[in-house]
């Protein structure tokens, strides 16, 4: 496991660590020239917990031996429906918060790019191509899955909630972008997950 889910910043930093390390060892075990880290777009301008070991995780792959490439993107589009999943029904909590979804999809494809070139340090940001305001999102994704639930926005407090109800997690300079909406692949998420009896 790569990836936990945590709002302490403690559990989040021991545990990129660990796992960064560890990879790292594995890699140079195996002859491996060119790690490539996969990391998040404004954790350095949101101060909240996970994010702080996505740092974490940054700074264990630039001290390695080993040349490196992070890759910082923004969230995925199913970043709508992972907020929905840690609420049970029927509420539904989520903050406000601006974002540029992108395809898991694109972001994968880009990751191979760059594993297949030199190493280059902190490579520009890739987001997607629209910037979204993630309640928005939420009430969308639940209007096509005909979900009832109740919507409640929250503000997280103190700084990081400024940030993500501003550009905190937007780029901020120029670099890649996906090509596939929030819309689009909403469209085939939910025909994807319909029941077959409901499928043409």
């Amino acid at each position: 496991m790569s990836n936990l889910t945590t709002t302490s910043a403690k559990k989040s930093c021991a545990f990129f660590e660990r796992v960064s390390r560890e990879l790292l060892d594995a890699g140079a075990r195996a002859g491996v020239g060119h790690h490539v880290a996969l990391s998040i777009v404004g954790i350095d301008r949101v101060g909240m917990g996970y994010y702080q070991g996505k740092l974490r995780q940054e700074d264990v792959v630039r001290n390695g031996a080993t040349p490196w490439t992070v890759l910082r993107a923004t969230q995925f589009h199913e970043f709508a429906q992972q907020t929905l999943d840690r609420v049970p029904r029927p509420l539904a909590v989520v903050p406000r918060m601006r974002t540029q979804p992108v395809a898991a999809r694109e972001v994968a494809q880009h990751l191979v790019r760059l594993a297949l070139a030199p190493a280059q340090g902190m490579a520009p940001d890739l987001a997607g191509p629209a910037v979204e305001q993630l309640v928005d999102l939420t009430r969308r994704l639940l209007r096509a899955r005909n979900e009832r639930r109740l919507l409640l926005p929250v503000t997280f407090p103190g700084a990081a909630g400024r940030a993500m109800k501003g550009d905190g997690l937007l780029p901020t300079g120029r670099g890649p972008r996906g090509s596939q909406t929030f819309d689009a692949w909403l469209a085939h998420h939910v025909a994807d997950t319909a029941p077959a009896a409901g499928r043409g």
